[in-house]
């Protein structure tokens, strides 16, 4: 019996990479279509690729933290409630008769020509969002206020046309790789404070996770994203937040200083200097020295209503591994 038991974990670690590779394959192919699919709406539409896999974009990232919305099962993310997509007083609320959904005022369209506008439709969902918006314009700030005009949000416009400037800069949609915040050969040392108690300014937990380095040690973005925040603040001293293209705020703490011509809106990328490690905070402007050297590292997700945070310490730990599998291949 333990002979056997041996075999089979022995099998199961030989086929591990090609399930791994399987599991990639499968996500650029889907990378693929959603492109495909972008590209063809643009040529329809006018709107740009960028602005429709942004907006695609949130909206599965927003399904995927709310369980008030069901999962996406093709390759677009987005949702229309039932009454949207037939209109609000149609009696048939699985109307996909283009005709009669225009009849009630619904939000439905035929995106591929087969006559029939059906929500589970990849094409038809994506052309009628694509075609709603192309009531207001193709420009930037028409697209803006057309995206204000249907979510109602803000933040919500504003995660949206972030996602946009950094398709359009990369060109692509697999931006999902990570770096962990320091260099791997500096001396460092983390372990999992989340939800630990925290005095000053008043009880409250801990959000986040204490990354203790030397001073000075270079800070890295962990992501692919939008600077949101860079300034100080009276907890967390000199700190930078970083919008990535999954909805997550990566919130860098208790920084030395930052990069040199770093500002707000700029795009950037795994592995990127944007500061170092320091012990400011507590304070105001200027505070430092209460504590040690050391990175404090939160995370935050937005679902479209509001932000919590949530633990990074199983990310961090994650990236960690990546980085030193990378940097053994080379």
């Amino acid at each position: 019996m333990r002979l056997f038991l041996i075999s089979i974990f022995a099998l199961s670690i030989l086929f591990l990479p090609n399930l791994t590779g399987h599991a990639q394959t499968n996500q650029n192919n889907d990378y693929e279509l959603r492109m495909e699919l972008y590209k063809r709406m643009e040529s329809v539409t006018n709107i740009p690729w960028y602005y429709l896999a942004a907006i695609d974009q949130y909206e599965r990232n927003v399904r995927q933290a709310r369980r008030d919305i069901p999962k996406a099962e093709g390759i677009t993310g987005i949702y229309f409630k039932p009454e949207m997509w037939a209109g609000p007083l149609n009696p048939n609320p699985n109307d996909d008769n283009p005709l009669s959904i225009q009849f009630f005022n619904g939000l439905g369209m035929d995106g591929d020509g087969d006559g029939k506008a059906v929500l589970s439709n990849d094409s038809d969902v994506l052309f009628a969002f694509a075609k709603y918006l192309l009531s207001y314009g193709t420009d930037h700030d028409n697209l803006k206020i057309g995206l204000w005009d249907y979510y109602k949000r803000d933040k919500t416009v504003s995660l949206i046309i972030g996602k946009a400037k950094i398709y359009k800069q990369y060109g692509r949609l697999d931006l999902d790789d990570h770096a962990f915040p320091v260099p791997l050969r500096s001396n460092y040392n983390y372990k999992n404070t989340w939800g630990a108690a925290r005095g000053w300014g008043g009880r409250r937990s801990h959000e986040g996770t204490d990354i203790f380095a030397d001073y000075g040690v270079p800070v890295r973005a962990t992501a692919y994203g939008i600077i949101e925040m860079k300034g100080w603040n009276r907890f967390g001293g000199w700190r930078i937040g970083i919008r990535d293209i999954n909805n997550n705020y990566h919130y860098f703490a208790h920084l030395s200083g930052f990069a040199k011509d770093l500002k707000l809106g700029q795009i950037v990328e795994p592995g990127m200097l944007i500061g170092g490690v320091g012990n400011s905070g507590y304070g105001p402007p200027g505070t430092s020295g209460k504590f040690p050297p050391h990175l404090h590292y939160g995370m935050y997700k937005d679902n479209g209503y509001t932000e919590w945070s949530y633990d990074p310490f199983p990310h961090l730990r994650l990236w960690e591994r990546q980085e030193r599998l990378k940097a053994r291949k080379k």
